[in-house]
């Protein structure tokens, strides 16, 4: 399959400034495939170490802290010899040694001629401690679910030839309709690779529910095996609510939907600890709809969404068939709202916000392109109006506004109408982010 951290590994082997590099993400989005992967692709050999599979490996990085030494006893462990820049040195499961991961450290400062890339489970959480891992002496590239046009290349190459080959305006009715039918499948399917993987392979959507109910069943059971200071009960209670938080009409993050009588200060941790590894995505609201959103953030009100939008059909046990039919339904709206979310989380640099600035007035999205504030509406069905969107466009007049439907692609006097199977494209739009 192909991943576009392709390119962005690509650049970090190239590049003059190219350190010991970790790649984030939450467990399962393909991290180790990717490293094993690129090797075989680019390098005369791979030499991969699991710390998770031979747990003795650690001795090794207990007692050495001069990258050669470690360089020579792991090819004695391999019956082989790496060598500078010819080999890939892999370090999966680094969260398992300490050691290894502040070995980093001198690779970059004495030994960096050697490329080493390392991935773990829950990485973030721990990158995300203090003094934790070696500043400033590694590269890190996040690693997200697949998107959809990652999704189409896997399951239709084809059809993402001629997305890739015509503007959005000259798509044909037909192939529009095909689009959106792909769009539902990625609904139902998501993007994590296995479950990619599976429906490419079988086009069995029994087995691809059967895998992201075990996929759940990890995640939790990682909370629980991974986390440290912070009380498992709480993350799971947080990560547990996340279907009530984005059925309700207002999504805004409501703590006592967690536990009754719930304040901030019982969850924050419990939060950021999600967000740490990767699983679930926040955004929030910004009290001004100005350029830099990030200075006008409400820390106060924020919306989580789960990190790949088939976990939260999952999740909310939407049926497929309502998903096929098109059929209206309670988790509609916040479905289409994580989809277009996953998209934007893995192929746009600023942040994503909301702008929610009174009751009943709010808009999905803020997305930032240098000073140019645009703003998204996301619509699941039929009925693409929106007071909100409306109102904002008359009050703040912005240079662009996006509304993501099913409808075709169509610019109109004070928006465009994107189909919702460009959202991952729309960086990728020259009306869109002008240069």
């Amino acid at each position: 399959m192909y991943r576009k951290a392709f390119v962005k590994l690509a650049e970090w082997k190239a590049s003059s400034r190219r350190k010991p590099l970790i790649l984030k993400g939450a467990r399962q989005v393909g991290k180790t495939w990717l490293m094993k992967e690129f090797g075989r692709q680019n390098y005369e050999k791979n030499f991969y170490f699991s710390f998770e599979k031979d747990a003795e490996l650690a001795k090794i990085f207990a007692t050495n802290k001069d990258p050669y030494r470690i360089v020579s006893l792991l090819g004695a462990i391999k019956n082989d010899k790496i060598e500078k820049e010819k080999h890939l040195i892999i370090f999966d499961e680094i969260q398992e040694c300490p050691d290894a991961l502040n070995s980093l450290k001198y690779f970059c400062e004495d030994a960096n001629e050697y490329h080493v890339v390392a991935a773990g489970s829950l990485l973030g959480t721990l990158l995300a401690e203090p003094m934790s891992y070696p500043v400033g002496k590694v590269n890190l590239l996040d690693v997200y679910p697949m998107d959809f046009e990652e999704f189409l290349g896997a399951v239709n190459p084809p059809l993402l030839k001629y997305l890739e080959e015509t503007p959005p305006h000259e798509i044909i009715s037909i192939q529009h309709t095909k689009l959106i039918e792909q769009y539902h499948d990625y609904l139902i399917v998501g993007g994590l690779p296995e479950c990619v993987a599976s429906w490419a392979e079988e086009q069995n959507s029994g087995t691809v529910l059967q895998i992201q109910k075990e996929l759940l069943s990890l995640y939790e059971n990682d909370i629980a095996k991974h986390n440290k200071k912070i009380d498992a009960g709480r993350i799971l209670l947080v990560f547990k609510s996340l279907v009530t938080q984005l059925s309700k009409e207002n999504e805004k993050f409501i703590y006592g939907c967690v536990k009754q009588g719930a304040r901030a200060r019982e969850f924050e941790v419990a939060i950021e600890w999600l967000v740490s590894a990767g699983l679930v995505l926040r955004i929030y609201d910004v009290k001004k709809s100005e350029h830099p959103l990030k200075a006008f953030e409400d820390f106060s009100s924020f919306k989580l969404f789960f990190f790949d939008v088939g976990l939260a059909k999952c999740a909310a046990q939407v049926e497929n068939k309502q998903i096929v039919l098109d059929s209206d339904f309670q988790f509609k709206g916040a479905l289409t709202e994580n989809y277009c979310l996953q998209q934007f989380h893995a192929n746009l640099e600023n942040d994503i916000h909301y702008y929610s600035p009174a009751q009943n007035y709010e808009v999905d999205f803020l997305l930032q392109n240098e000073m140019q504030i645009i703003p998204v509406e996301c619509k699941s069905g039929g009925n693409v109006t929106s007071a909100s969107f409306k109102r904002y466009r008359r009050e703040q007049q912005p240079e662009l506004a996006i509304r993501l439907s099913q409808l075709e692609y169509k610019e109109q006097e004070d928006m465009i109408n994107v189909p919702l199977y460009l959202a991952d494209r729309i960086n990728k739009l020259n009306i869109v982010f002008k240069s």
